[in-house]
């Protein structure tokens, strides 16, 4: 017996040794790809931008590749504008819906909200695309009509196209977070007086609050990096953004011209690249740092 017990042992403190070493070279594969991406972008579209000028390639407006002038100040506008609207809309609505899902809907219509939003979030993002340009892009059109405009894509159907893109993902990460906050936080509020709205959004929703802000980092990741569907419905013109116009994205930018590009204007849009990657890591670190200080309070 006493031999079993001490193979038993050994087996198993080798089986964690084993599992220890698996997990960390996960973890720094990770952290290598994360390093080696971020490198490759850098090496990649720093020489163009060195090429055209920093000052040039951020600020002028004028993107004409046959002429050599490459300036991306509409692109980074457009997309800029598009997540923030995207954010606007869709984090109210997904968060308020999470909420009816977890605390207000009976149970089995929640299930069923739940089991529809899981097939929206695995859809083809072409699909939407698709579905933007035959209902959404008509509907806009009546607005661009009013103001005496051109009739083609513009922000606002991106804007739209990107929200309901986005929804899924906010509702999806937002219901797991709030069902994990413990049924005994909510009791505790009602007990000391407060209605169920005041215990959800006083006690509920701050203590799920690193989740919900975890499923708004990646839809706001899947609006950023958004192309094919974004295509469809913004126009494609290099202008300066306005929500009834015509306009095109960074991501947008480089699925159009890769193909034919060469030379500087391959190099720009491996800058247009890093611009985007650059953009996108920002967002990330000014919703960490939002999150981290609520957390101190």
């Amino acid at each position: 017996m006493e031999n079993q017990s001490s193979i038993y042992g050994k087996s198993k403190v080798l089986i964690e040794k084993i599992m220890n070493i698996i997990f960390a070279v996960c973890g720094i594969a990770a952290v290598a790809a994360v390093a080696l991406i971020s490198m490759y972008m850098v090496f990649s579209g720093v020489p163009g931008i060195a090429k055209i000028g920093i000052v040039e390639f951020l600020f002028s407006q004028i993107w004409n590749p046959e002429v050599g002038q490459f300036g991306i100040l509409p692109l980074i506008l457009a997309s800029v504008c598009a997540t923030i609207l995207a954010i606007i809309f869709a984090v109210p609505i997904g968060v308020g819906v999470a909420v009816f899902l977890t605390n207000i809907a009976p149970k089995k219509v929640a299930e069923a909200f739940l089991f529809l939003i899981e097939l929206l979030a695995g859809i083809p993002s072409v699909v939407y695309g698709l579905l933007g340009a035959i209902l959404i892009v008509p509907l806009v059109f009546n607005l661009q009509k009013a103001f005496q405009l051109p009739t083609s894509g513009n922000l606002t159907a991106a804007s739209i196209v990107l929200v309901i893109m986005i929804l899924p993902t906010i509702i999806s990460v937002s219901t797991s977070a709030i069902k994990s906050v413990p049924q005994q936080y909510q009791d505790a509020s009602l007990a000391l007086g407060s209605s169920k709205m005041q215990s959800i959004m006083r006690v509920v929703i701050p203590a799920a609050k690193s989740g919900i802000v975890s499923g708004i980092v990646l839809g706001v990741g899947r609006a950023v990096g958004e192309t094919m569907a974004v295509m469809m419905v913004a126009g494609n013109a290099v202008v300066m953004p306005e929500l009834l116009k015509p306009v095109r994205l960074l991501t947008v930018g480089i699925s159009m011209e890769w193909a034919y590009s060469s030379g500087i204007h391959r190099e720009a849009l491996y800058g247009i690249g890093l611009v985007l990657f650059v953009f996108i890591m920002m967002i990330n670190m000014v919703l960490s740092m939002i999150l981290k200080k609520g957390g101190e309070r």
